[in-house]
């Protein structure tokens, strides 16, 4: 029985890799990127795997060649109108059907149509597959959200209007009363509304009503709308400036001008209203020409509109749409785009943001705000969507409490705890969805009360709370995988968070660009909460030097360069996450970053920005082509203390490889032995990692950046210490194998021995068989003497408890407990799903 128990969970594994196109691939591929940074390939089509049931048809925005665009889409390549879903001609280049497709193959196509009625002939006709095992969620059409429209004003925030109207009565027994007073004090002490030149303190005006709209809102006192109103009229009667088309500084000009509008209707004059209306839409103008162009529908990363432009636009439609044919246009795009591309891009079902940890604070209010909204408007839950059903858990794994983040994007080390935003947003999913990850998350940290940007839904919707001590959940598994993303997040120890070892990996098949960072197939460490072994330098500015050559770059991150070469800023520079299990003693992942090296950045913004910081993408700074074929890096968590890295590289000729690691301590080296410890006595343990290869290697460290971070854009109360970069640089090869082994020992604790006999390596209980030698196949197997633990990626089948266990050439495989059962699990690679041009096999 224990045999055939076996088989079958072999089978079954194996069965749902086989769900996905590609099939097993070791090295690089003629897939030049998984997603194109703006679109040039229509979407879907037959070699796109969709992410999600209706799937979105996209158009780049080149292939239009009029004034709108009409879509048709049937099961019959035919079109017969009997059939055939169309859409009215529309001036953006998506088209959501708004319903649940049947398995089977679809076809579509599109058409341009002047704004005279002129039909240009139908496109090629488009092919896409849809199967029962793609995850559903639909959103209602566009005309049952805008049916509902509100009448008459407050409607910003109709979803809880009866709730901000309740809270005058009792918000002084709220917890954050005192808070919101306080800060609604500062707002009242400012004196910009007297400023002879108004405008050049409209966007602090913006920032300052934030406050005064949510006091007004919770207390009923008419001081915080007068101050508001006091700002407003004072640029009603000034010249407005340039800046008006500058996303940060307009959107904070947007909140004044709509918050305004919204809450203080009554008190304004007619002229008033109209001039407001006007400045308005000289603002929104702006972005929406941009989503006139078929911008958003088709760019990858638009950083500062989904943060926050979006959301705006979104809210111009919703207070004007009702008078205003411009505003209506606003809405219905933005309600269309929410469908399609949203949340986080559309091709990202995590539940964790593209573009890192640090920025993932930026989208809340948008992450918040617009599925309450539309859910309220539509009657149909929003948060039913995958990403909002992983969010919690997401919240959890990728930033646990009292720790670092998981360590990847833009401003990732800006805090040491998860920051009062996250908190917020996972306050408001443990309200509406009572997902047990999300209310842990929020009784551990506890800082979501410090967030006022959230503030006014905590008092519109103080009825809806959580259990105080509701524990995580008992079969939270030891590691998550970001599929869609590229990541994996493992814990040792996550309900005793301060124990917790922390280990995280990044091969993304979104690449590097915009605020990601070009670390592919590079890993990040915490213990008790701090950095063991962690990315370096400083985020301080988008692209000066020390942003382009000691942040950004690859050498800033634990993985690898080739000849000194690290990766492009581009898409096109992407890894894979292709592999990961997990069980209750290991955890284990497989990333390939064999296409990551791919050249230089052909992005015109980074051209300009190379160009600016007088920086070249040159060989001599880290940047150009390699002869790389393979790089594939297996990771590992032998449960609670060690970890295991074992890398696969190969080009096309001799290379000389640096394999790095960054800490914030020194390095004490063992050059004879390739051994590495760091000491850190504020947490009372010290890391020891190990190296072993066929090849010879030096070990070299520094505590100097290639470009140092400029002082004077140090932030006040921070500070920007040196940070240890040890390289360990291999012989040139076309070929070789790297083994590491990383030994956490607490203070106080016994080490454990870490021994080598030929190709066997044994540390503690666990043992480790690694294949060094380039010319035979790769292989790495793991067992525990203790409990009979397996993992085993090679060709050869291994033996548990007297049986052997067939399996898949080149699989990884592994026998350990899931959910109290002893079970196995095998994997072949599992590919990115592709969105942009995918060669054809022939």
């Amino acid at each position: 029985m224990k045999r055939q128990h076996f088989f079958q969970r072999t089978i079954v594994a194996l069965c749902v890799a086989a769900l996905f196109p590609f099939g097993l691939q070791a090295q690089k591929t003629s897939l030049t990127q998984v997603h194109e940074n703006v679109r040039v390939t229509p979407y879907p089509q037959q070699e796109h795997t969709i992410y999600i049931n209706p799937a979105p048809l996209l158009v780049p925005v080149g292939m239009r060649k009029a004034d709108f665009l009409q879509f048709a889409l049937s099961q019959d390549s035919n079109f017969p109108a009997s059939a055939t879903i169309q859409s009215k001609p529309v001036p953006w280049c998506m088209f959501s059907p708004h319903r649940i497709l049947a398995s089977g193959t679809w076809y579509w196509r599109f058409r341009s149509i002047s704004e005279s009625g002129t039909e240009l002939a139908w496109s090629d006709t488009y092919s896409f597959s849809v199967t029962d095992e793609i995850p559903q969620f639909v959103t209602p059409p566009y005309e049952d959200f805008r049916k509902n429209l509100p009448n008459g004003y407050p409607r910003m925030y109709c979803f809880m209007e009866e709730g901000l109207r309740k809270a005058p009565a009792t918000i002084k027994e709220h917890p954050e009363y005192k808070d919101l007073i306080n800060r609604a004090e500062t707002a009242m002490k400012t004196d910009y509304e007297t400023n002879p030149r108004p405008y050049e303190v409209a966007g602090k005006m913006g920032q300052m009503a934030n406050l005064l709209y949510t006091a007004y809102r919770g207390t009923g006192e008419k001081i915080y709308a007068n101050k508001m109103l006091a700002y407003v009229r004072a640029l009603l009667t000034s010249t407005p400036d340039e800046k008006l088309t500058n996303d940060f500084y307009c959107g904070d000009v947007l909140f004044l001008f709509t918050h305004v509008y919204d809450v203080c209707y009554s008190q304004l004059t007619a002229d008033e209203r109209m001039q407001l209306e006007k400045s308005i839409f000289r603002i929104a103008k702006y972005h929406h020409n941009i989503q006139r162009k078929g911008m958003e529908e088709n760019h990858i990363f638009d950083n500062h509109y989904w943060q926050r432009a979006f959301r705006e636009m979104l809210q111009v439609g919703l207070m004007f749409a009702d008078t205003n044919a411009l505003a209506e246009e606003m809405l219905e795009y933005c309600y269309e785009l929410w469908a399609t591309r949203a949340p986080a891009s559309g091709f990202n079902r995590d539940g964790e943001w593209h573009n890192g940890h640090g920025y993932f604070n930026a989208n809340v209010k948008s992450l918040w705000y617009v599925p309450e909204l539309m859910s309220y408007m539509t009657g149909t839950d929003f948060l039913q969507h995958p990403y909002y059903q992983n969010l919690g858990k997401a919240l959890v794994y990728a930033w646990p409490p009292s720790s670092m983040s998981a360590g990847f994007g833009d401003g990732n080390e800006s805090s040491s705890t998860p920051p009062r935003q996250r908190v917020a947003l996972a306050d408001y999913i443990a309200r509406e969805t009572a997902d047990p990850y999300a209310i842990w998350y929020c009784n551990e940290n506890n800082n979501a009360a410090e967030d006022f940007d959230m503030r006014l839904y905590r008092i519109g919707k103080s009825d809806k709370t959580y259990p105080a001590d509701q524990p995580l959940p008992v079969n939270a598994p030891k590691a998550i995988w970001f599929e869609d993303l590229g990541e994996m997040a493992a814990h040792s120890n996550l309900p005793n968070h301060p124990e917790n070892l922390f280990l995280s990996f990044r091969s993304s098949s979104f690449g590097s660009g915009s605020h990601t960072l070009s670390d592919q197939n590079s890993f990040n460490l915490h213990f008790r909460g701090i950095p063991v072994y962690r990315s370096t330098g400083y985020y301080l500015n988008f692209y000066d030097p020390h942003n382009l050559l000691s942040y950004r770059h690859t050498r800033a991150h634990n993985t690898m360069l080739v000849d000194g070469i690290g990766q492009p800023f581009s898409t096109k520079g992407y890894g894979k996450l292709v592999r990961m299990l997990n069980g209750q003693h290991i955890s284990y992942c497989l990333g390939d970053a064999s296409n990551a090296y791919s050249g230089i950045s052909e992005y015109p913004m980074w051209i300009k920005n190379f160009k600016a910081s007088k920086v070249e993408q040159s060989v001599e700074n880290g940047f150009g082509e390699t002869p790389l074929k393979k790089y594939r890096r297996h990771l590992f968590l032998l449960h609670p203390d060690i970890v295991v890295v074992y890398d696969e590289l190969e080009a096309d000729k001799p290379v000389r490889w640096d394999w790095l690691l960054h800490s914030p301590v020194q390095f004490t080296i063992h050059p004879k032995e390739n051994l590495l410890t760091t000491t850190y006595p504020e947490k009372q343990f010290s890391s020891i990692a190990q190296l072993f290869s066929n090849s010879k290697c030096t070990i070299t460290q520094t505590d100097q950046f290639v470009s140092p971070p400029d002082p004077q854009k140090y932030r006040k109360g921070r500070s920007y210490p040196n940070q240890w970069h040890m390289t360990a640089t291999f012989e040139k090869s076309v070929a070789n194998r790297i083994l590491t082994v990383i030994r956490i020992q607490p203070d106080g604790t016994l080490a454990k021995e870490l021994i080598r006999k030929g190709n066997r390596f044994h540390v503690g209980p666990w043992e480790i068989t690694a294949e060094l030698d380039t010319a035979k196949p790769a292989d790495i197997l793991i067992r525990n003497s203790q409990n009979d633990v397996l993992f085993s990626f090679g060709n050869e089948n291994p033996q548990v408890k007297g049986a052997d266990l067939q399996r898949e050439k080149g699989s990884s495989l592994l026998y350990d407990q899931v959910d109290g059962e002893w079970v196995v699990r095998e994997m072949l690679d599992r590919e990115p799903q592709a969105t942009g041009a995918v060669p054809r096999i022939k």
